[in-house]
């Protein structure tokens, strides 16, 4: 038997399942101790008092009228004759009155002649019994057949139940602190933003957050050396690029101008590379904008000679973003629509959730079953692309999942309904 539907009403929050957890048990214990003090207890007193009063009743009920009143007064019960007619025809009690229904009871079974018996609220009850000379309203003090205040044991109950589940948890809260400190810092880290962060809580919670800042350590130091080596690279490589240009240009015109395209091709890809293998982790994060940042996008992009267009955007706001990383994913998403199309469009949705960026085109698209490999450095897909438009590396793609990576999001392939082409959603998260 399975208990999926139950998954619908469970806390999804570490809090409130920790208090689901702390709760319940508390509920039930109350519950079952209520149920067996009540019956047990209470209700064996409650009989036991009854019992013992619901004598002296038919013996006030016995005695003769002249001795009624002495015996009466003895017994503190106090015994009035009324008309036939003025008595009730059933019992009555209070819903909530749980003792009622054993005094009830037990005086129906041990006094003589009842009429009917009723317990209007805590200080009374009014017994109506046939007596040899007419019937009598006998009052006496509920104290006298049951155990006072027996909702009491209730409202201690709840009082100190309430009272140790708030102090139990403001333990747990400080128990689970620590868990949603490492969680918080985790979650910035993989949006490439750097939260201060010191393990404390429960043992298990420290050593979890002695793995996380390690790990984190040895991330940053592996981009570091990245960075330090590319910037070594970009030197070393850019230096013969340059005396080559130099030596070319010194070559006639027909020998050069192969050669020429052969350079600045292969200029193209060291930068690509360049700009693929750096990422966006070596810049720092900033509140950026994102309607603003496309805008400058489409408008360098319409300069260079290429049809696009901002066709809409929802929402306002600011986010922590990386701006010229973003800006390198968003020039290679257009590069690529204009490379590979005629016609460019691009939308922003900025909601309370997530940012989201898309670029659709009027090109041939991407297969489904070859989308995932469209993103993979390096990727060439030119039998499913137009080659009228020029080729690039296979890097474009790589660079703009790359960099959605950095910001906690992804870079999402599908068809565009509107142009027919690819459409390309890069999304983060807020």
């Amino acid at each position: 038997m399975t208990f999926d539907w139950l998954k619908r009403y469970v806390p999804r929050g570490i809090y409130g399942r920790a208090a689901l957890i702390l709760v319940l048990p508390v509920v039930v214990v109350q519950l079952v101790v209520s149920v067996i003090f009540i019956q047990r207890h209470f209700e064996g007193v409650t009989r036991q008092m009854t019992h013992s009063v619901s004598s002296e009743l038919a013996y006030v009920a016995a005695a003769p009228p002249e001795q009624r009143e002495e015996i009466a007064r003895a017994l503190e019960i106090t015994p009035t004759r009324i008309a036939a007619a003025e008595a009730p025809d059933h019992d009555s009690r209070r819903w909530f009155d749980i003792s009622g229904r054993t005094v009830i009871r037990v005086l129906r079974e041990r006094v003589p002649g009842v009429i009917a018996i009723r317990l209007p609220d805590d200080y009374d009850v009014d017994v109506y019994v046939t007596a040899p000379d007419g019937v009598l309203k006998m009052r006496l003090s509920r104290g006298l057949v049951s155990a006072s205040n027996p909702h009491q044991l209730l409202v201690n109950m709840v009082v100190f139940g309430i009272l140790m589940t708030l102090v139990s948890f403001i333990y747990l809260r400080n128990q689970l602190r620590p868990i949603t400190r490492l969680a918080a810092a985790a979650e910035a880290f993989g949006k490439g933003q750097t939260l201060p962060y010191k393990p404390g809580g429960a043992t298990e919670v420290r050593a979890a957050g002695q793995a996380f800042l390690a790990m984190r350590a040895r991330i940053e130091r592996h981009i570091e050396q990245r960075t330090l080596m590319l910037s070594g690279v970009s030197h070393d490589l850019r230096t013969p690029l340059t005396r080559m240009k130099l030596a070319l240009s010194m070559l006639e015109d027909e020998e050069r101008e192969p050669l020429e395209h052969d350079v600045e091709e292969m200029q193209k890809l060291i930068e690509e590379f360049l700009a693929f293998a750096r990422g966006a982790a070596a810049e720092q994060v900033e509140e950026t904008d994102p309607a603003e940042l496309v805008r400058g996008a489409v408008q360098d992009a319409a300069r260079g000679g290429a049809d696009v267009a901002l066709t809409e955007v929802q929402g306002e706001g600011r986010l922590q973003l990386r701006p010229v990383a973003m800006r390198r994913a968003l020039d290679n998403l257009i590069s690529n629509a204009a490379r590979y199309g005629s016609r460019a469009e691009i939308s922003v949705m900025l909601t309370d959730k997530s940012l989201r960026i898309r670029v659709e085109d009027d090109g041939p698209g991407i297969p489904p079953e070859r989308r995932e490999e469209a993103t993979r450095p390096f990727a060439r897909l030119d039998k499913s692309r137009n080659q009228n438009k020029g080729s690039g590396v296979g890097l474009g793609l790589a660079i703009a999942t790359d960099i959605a990576r950095a910001h906690g999001g992804l870079l999402r392939l599908g068809e565009s309904e509107r142009l027919g082409g690819l459409q390309a959603d890069l999304i983060i998260a807020r």
